[in-house]
């Protein structure tokens, strides 16, 4: 059976990098090809960072990039590593869920830092918050790839708003909710349910998707997470992108049809048409650390990642 990470206690309070300090480049999910991995360092270092590529991140097996030890290896070595100040996933896809028994959680414990990424990565991001160490939901990619530099060095950065424009974004309600921001991609988040602990409540829950199948896997996913408890208690909902999903119907239903029938039964304030999650230039924010989300002025407001 998987060891599963211990529920925290306090969030660790992480502190601001420093030109010079260190990020690691990872690939604990699929494998990127050698443009991205260099166009990745590109941009760390011209933050004024030193980019620390893992030994196995070019790896190819499949669909992932290595094999399970080698994947885990570089993740728990960039843990390890007080140099490295923060943990870049150079891409999501698939296998992170494979590492989770893995992770050296007391390590990450004893030097707390920021894993950076999305989509599968959402199932390292649960162990980083059983660890009780804040994560950024996010990439290095697209205009707004900065705003992962503006965390990381300790910036606040400006409310996220939603985009009345944006699909999905009609599933806004009203009303304000508070906590600590968490969550990521549907079905991995359903996914990891018995194998890290999904207790959300008192926390915003943040929610993003993309369309691989039909309305039935945000159906399965969102009823599992309702039927486990795991969404017992949450204040509020934030809701980021839903790609490829825009012009996709299944005997009449759309995935905003899906999402009301599963999440109304909540009755919690939703934001939705955020720029976060499967998009071209998606918003970084931080995870674990309080917000306060604003459905009537159509606001997402993130406390700093850092101290």
């Amino acid at each position: 059976m998987p060891r599963t990470p211990q529920p925290r206690s306090d969030v660790a309070r992480l502190r601001s990098l420093e030109p010079g300090d260190a990020i690691a480049l990872v690939s604990p999910a699929s494998w990127s090809d050698d443009s991205w991995l260099t166009e990745s360092i590109a941009t760390v270092e011209s933050w004024g960072f030193k980019a620390r590529v893992g030994h196995h991140a070019t790896d190819r097996l499949g669909y992932m990039a290595g094999g399970d030890r080698e994947r885990t290896a570089d993740l728990n070595a960039a843990i390890r590593d007080p140099e490295v100040r923060a943990i870049l996933c150079l891409r999501g896809g698939c296998g992170s869920l494979r590492l989770l028994a893995d992770v050296d959680t007391d390590a990450l414990r004893a030097d707390p830092k920021p894993i950076i990424g999305f989509s599968d990565i959402t199932a390292l991001h649960q162990v980083w918050h059983q660890a009780g160490v804040p994560s950024i939901h996010g990439a290095v990619a697209g205009t707004r790839a900065s705003t992962v530099r503006q965390l990381l060095v300790g910036e606040r950065g400006e409310p996220v708003r939603s985009d009345r424009a944006r699909f999905g974004a009609d599933l806004t309600t009203t009303g304000t909710a508070s906590g600590p921001l968490f969550g990521g991609n549907i079905e991995m988040l359903a996914r990891s349910v018995g194998v890290v602990d999904n207790d959300l409540e008192g926390h915003v829950l943040l929610l993003e998707t993309h369309r691989e199948v039909g309305l039935g896997m945000v159906d399965r996913a969102l009823t599992q997470l309702l039927l486990s408890g795991a969404l017992a208690g949450v204040p509020g909902i934030a809701l980021g992108a839903l790609e490829g999903f825009e012009d996709y119907q299944d005997r009449e239903w759309t995935v905003l049809d899906v999402l009301h029938d599963r999440l109304d039964s909540l009755g919690v304030p939703i934001l939705a048409g955020l720029p976060l999650g499967h998009l071209e230039n998606p918003v970084s924010v931080p995870l674990g650390v309080e917000c306060v989300l604003d459905a009537d002025a159509g606001t997402l407001t993130v406390d700093p990642l850092t101290a």
